[in-house]
């Protein structure tokens, strides 16, 4: 079966490398592209989704051809199918009133991602947006929708995994946001 649910990610630190990376792994991987582009600091990030054979060898790839300019290449596995419209903004939300909002905010894209995760995968909640790297000097941004409680228990290992990391820049739990700044985070 065909579950193209693994992602992978790539960064860095050459903004040429970034290019000549993604057409090598786009030509010779069966990966599709979910994001590619330049970051802040004048770097360069590759997120990909695919089957997890095909993760991997985009990944060999991408080492090989980014040599010195590598500075992350990971793979997250059998990730939640709500990541996927996250990352390319494309989650809606059938009311502008929700009864909790969680934001935590990463040191990098893979944190950002692998934190989404958790979140989803703990609790009954809705995974609004992963901004990812660009205009957030390279970091990564979750946002999360649902009941305060469903929140703190999604909240729990997503934070643990981000700490252990030493990823975590911080997190905002907000009870009844106001609908100006939900519709400015979505």
């Amino acid at each position: 079966m065909n579950q193209k649910n693994a992602i992978g990610i790539i960064e860095l630190s050459s903004i040429h490398k970034g290019f000549e990376v993604q057409d090598d792994v786009l030509q010779n991987t069966q990966v599709e592209k979910l994001v590619a582009r330049t970051i802040c600091s004048g770097k360069y990030v590759i997120v990909v989704r695919g089957e997890i054979a095909d993760v991997e060898s985009c990944l060999e790839i991408a080492k090989s051809t980014g040599g010195y300019a590598i500075i992350n290449a990971i793979i997250i596995p059998n990730v939640d199918a709500s990541i996927f419209p996250a990352i390319s903004g494309a989650t809606t939300l059938d009311s502008p009133k929700v009864d909790g909002l969680l934001i935590i905010e990463t040191f990098s894209v893979a944190s950002a991602i692998k934190a989404a995760d958790y979140v989803v995968k703990e609790a009954d909640v809705l995974l609004l947006r992963i901004h990812v790297a660009m205009a957030i000097g390279g970091k990564g941004l979750v946002v999360v929708t649902g009941s305060i409680d469903a929140l703190k228990s999604a909240l729990v290992p997503a934070i643990a995994y981000v700490k252990e990391e030493g990823m975590l820049v911080g997190y905002s739990l907000i009870s009844d946001p106001h609908e100006d700044v939900l519709r400015e985070l979505i």
